[in-house]
């Protein structure tokens, strides 16, 4: 299954201003419910985490890890992870995966834990 992608500003903006958010050191998630069949996922990786060759490496790697995470993840959700650029230097893709994980399951995102509730 592809991943549907949030890409207008005004969806981001929607999500900042109206959904709830969940952190760690790596990545902060924003999530809203989104009224539709399928959730979708946008990145926003600022300037300040490196030059457009680390930012465009970080964003292949969260829509990897995204990517196989997705049937883990509820349906109808809009989702934006931002990433911290203080621990830019430190990301390696197991760490990476760790961070979005807990932020999945920190938020109630996940299929797992939906059942359990």
């Amino acid at each position: 299954m592809a991943l549907d992608k949030i890409k207008k500003s005004s969806e981001f903006r929607k999500v900042y201003v109206s959904g709830k958010s969940v952190s760690n050191r790596y990545l902060v998630l924003y999530y809203l419910k989104n009224g539709q069949p399928n959730s979708r996922v946008g990145f926003s990786i600022s300037k300040k985490v490196g030059k457009a060759v680390v930012r465009n490496r970080i964003r292949r790697l969260l829509t990897e890890i995204t990517r196989l995470s997705w049937h883990k993840i509820s349906e109808g959700w809009d989702i934006i992870i931002i990433v911290r650029p203080r621990f830019v230097e430190k990301l390696c893709y197991t760490s990476l995966e760790k961070a979005f994980i807990n932020l999945i399951k920190k938020s109630g995102l996940s299929k797992e834990e939906v059942g359990n509730k």
